[in-house]
């Protein structure tokens, strides 16, 4: 049978085979995929369903259900697909990826409960020990962990990828899920290691982001982002044809070409902050590309952001080499990564090197440490110059590196007791996701509350069980578990509406506020924030200095208690507070866009100049693995990294304990030369 002959003379000889009982069930699988790629997705389920009835007794039946149902899912015919694989299930219970599949299928219809409940049941039947058995045990515990945290049930999702981990620790996938939503359930030590999972291998799995959270250890956060961009990007070269990064900026005749890739320019954080830049950016200086890569874009944001932008082009459907030929046809000379190593992004993308130019700004709060990021925009206050050791990019900084919509959407203001506070209360908020809480810091805001008498703490809801979890632990510290008060979640314009009700925005460290302090500057309400080493750890220092309160950034724990105790026993020092913000919004560089955007579109300019000059910048990554090795020997929990009185210290004794055994060349960040000849 000639695979390439047309759809139907492939098909019409293959079915004689089929019924004459002279093809197997390779040769109709060989038709099948020939004929799926011609577009005959009908012709295809024929041949299956031809060949099934020609071999019921067949020990393959089931695999050809299984094929049928894979091929009449693809056609969007989900209820045949349902029934094919039942039918191999039917005839084999035992066939695992039947299981797998009919489960995704009832998850995908929405019959959630259904479809974990197939896999438990697979679960069940893979008690006997086996390669295979483990293989597909582990991918149902995976697929009921991935629905239990998009349908948040968290804890249910923890205690399935515990069990993961328990029958095979090395999973970085798993690690990084289980690790997460400890973090987002507050469940303190966040590290639990157990008699199959040890410190190292937790520590070692923890993501990018959530170590931007877990510890204010800036050195240790990039060496993560290296170790994770060489594990999890694909950096495959399959588009050499679009490989720019040598490609001359000519602007003879026409403008700069500037692209932002982001999954987020929707209803989201970063589309919130972003809506407002491309309108404000100079299109007689830059002509601007949007890539996004996201769910379905919905929504007044997405639609002002399409509205604002010259081009438009969702990749998100598009693999990689595809989504990296598109962008270097529309001869982009910088491209902007604004998802970095977060949720949807598309580093694998810049690793094919679209553009001559590519930056990190916005999307994630620390260096990619890649070797095709070229640059990170930040500020003075975010990256001051001693700090730029913790960056693998070259430091390019704005006034403030945020950018923000002066065009909020707020709506009317509520009243205290229509949100469940009290009236005459001072009332502390913050409205920062529950991953940014630390022990440390949730024991601070406690030692406020203590010596604040009729204060509330004012926090985000998360669920039931987290909110119970952290009533308990107030109240097992002597604090009332009626003086936090849940806010629930609500669309965003309500959302806002309600800051104005609080006195304080009270921030968390080592992962600061980013845009719930610049909402509620916006809305005149005061942030008390607690400054650190790390980009996270410090950009709500930035905004709050950027809304000219410079005097709310504090350096140490203790002076952030005795402020916050401070404002709360001072109503007058608050309400001259928010008039200030009230009388700086207008003129303050934190929502001056006209400035940001004159600045930022200067800093494309110089990259561009230093490019054509053959000034282009190479990330160092020199002895990151070694960083990585000594900062997760670390037990972070057990002292609180921001204090530490000597951290470049304790890196260099290890550096140098090591080198002893084995020599470590020396690096441009805190082994120095100098540093490597003293160790001998």
């Amino acid at each position: 049978m000639n695979a390439t002959a047309g759809p139907e003379a492939l098909f019409l000889s293959t079915l004689e085979a089929v019924t004459g009982l002279r093809a197997d069930l390779g040769v109709v699988i060989n038709a099948v995929n020939a004929l799926s790629a011609d577009g005959q997705p009908g012709l295809a389920t024929q041949l299956y369903k031809v060949w099934i009835a020609c071999n019921r007794d067949s020990p393959l039946a089931p695999a050809a259900y299984f094929n049928l149902g894979v091929v009449q899912s693809a056609a969007g015919d989900l209820v045949g697909s349902k029934e094919s694989l039942e039918s191999a299930l039917a005839i084999d219970p035992d066939f695992y990826p039947a299981h797998i599949n009919l489960g995704m299928l009832l998850e995908k219809t929405g019959a959630v409960d259904q479809g974990v409940a197939q896999w438990q049941g697979m679960v069940a039947r893979l008690a006997p020990l086996s390669g295979p058995s483990i293989d597909y045990k582990l991918t149902a515990i995976k697929q009921i962990g991935r629905v239990l945290i998009d349908n948040r049930r968290a804890s249910l999702a923890e205690a399935w990828l515990g069990q993961a981990l328990e029958i095979r620790a090395e999973q970085r996938d798993v690690l990084e899920q289980f690790i997460a939503l400890r973090m987002s359930q507050c469940k303190w030590p966040i590290i639990a290691p157990s008699e199959r999972v040890d410190r190292a291998t937790l520590m070692s799995g923890i993501s990018p982001l959530s170590m931007a959270s877990y510890t204010d250890d800036p050195m240790l956060q990039l060496a993560t982002s290296k170790r994770y961009v060489e594990i999890a990007v694909n950096e495959t070269s399959d588009a050499p044809d679009a490989d720019r990064r040598d490609a001359p900026i000519d602007l003879s005749g026409r403008r700069l070409r500037v692209g932002y890739v982001s999954s987020d320019l929707r209803e989201h954080a970063i589309g919130y902050l972003m809506a407002e830049l491309f309108e404000v950016h100079d299109k007689a200086k830059v002509e601007v590309f949007a890539y996004y890569c996201g769910k379905d874009p919905q929504g007044g944001i997405t639609d002002r952001i399409k509205a604002a932008v010259e081009h438009w082009v969702d990749i998100t459907g598009m693999d990689d080499a595809t989504a990296t030929r598109q962008i270097a046809a529309d001869g982009i000379d910088i491209l902007v990564d604004v998802n970095g190593l977060t949720r949807h992004a598309r580093t694998a993308v810049f690793a094919r090197r679209p553009a001559p130019i590519q930056v990190n700004w916005l999307g994630f709060p620390g260096s990619m440490a890649s070797p095709y990021h070229q640059y990170i925009i930040a500020d003075d206050w975010i990256i001051p110059e001693e700090s730029e050791i913790y960056y693998s990019e070259k430091v390019l900084r704005l006034p403030c590196y945020q950018p923000n919509d002066r065009k909020r959407v707020v709506a009317e203001r509520p009243t205290r007791a229509s949100v469940g506070l009290p009236d005459d209360a001072f009332v502390f908020c913050c409205f920062n996701g529950a991953q940014k809480f630390t022990h440390f810091h949730f024991d601070r805001w406690l030692e406020i509350l203590r010596r604040s008498p009729g204060s509330v703490l004012w926090l985000l809801e998360v669920d039931a069980e987290v909110n119970a979890r952290l009533a308990a632990y107030a109240e097992a510290r002597g604090i009332a578990p009626d003086r936090l008060v849940f806010a629930p979640k609500m669309a965003n314009p309500h959302h806002l509406a309600r800051y104005a009700l609080a006195d304080l925005f009270l921030d968390t460290t080592p992962y600061g506020a980013h845009t719930t302090a610049s909402d509620a500057l916006w809305l005149g309400v005061p942030v008390l924030t607690l400054s650190g080493r790390g980009f996270a750890a410090r950009v709500c220092g930035s905004l709050v200095r950027a809304a000219g309160l410079p005097e709310m950034i504090c350096e140490t724990a203790e002076a952030y208690v005795e402020r916050a105790v401070a404002l709360a026993a001072d109503p007058a020092e608050v309400a001259a507070l928010k008039a200030r913000l009230e009388a700086n919004r207008a003129t303050c560089d934190l929502f001056n866009m006209e400035l940001l955007v004159e600045r930022l579109e200067a800093l494309y300019d110089a990259m561009r100049r230093a490019h054509q000059d053959g000034q282009r910048p190479r990330p160092d990554l020199t002895n990151l693995d070694a960083y990585f090795a000594i900062g997760v020997a670390q037990d972070h929990e057990a002292v609180e990294w921001r204090a530490l009185e000597d951290y470049a210290g304790l890196y260099r004794a290890s550096f140098a304990q090591r080198s002893r055994m084995r020599p470590i060349p020396p690096d441009n960040r805190l082994w120095t030369a100098e540093e490597a000849a003293r160790a001998g």
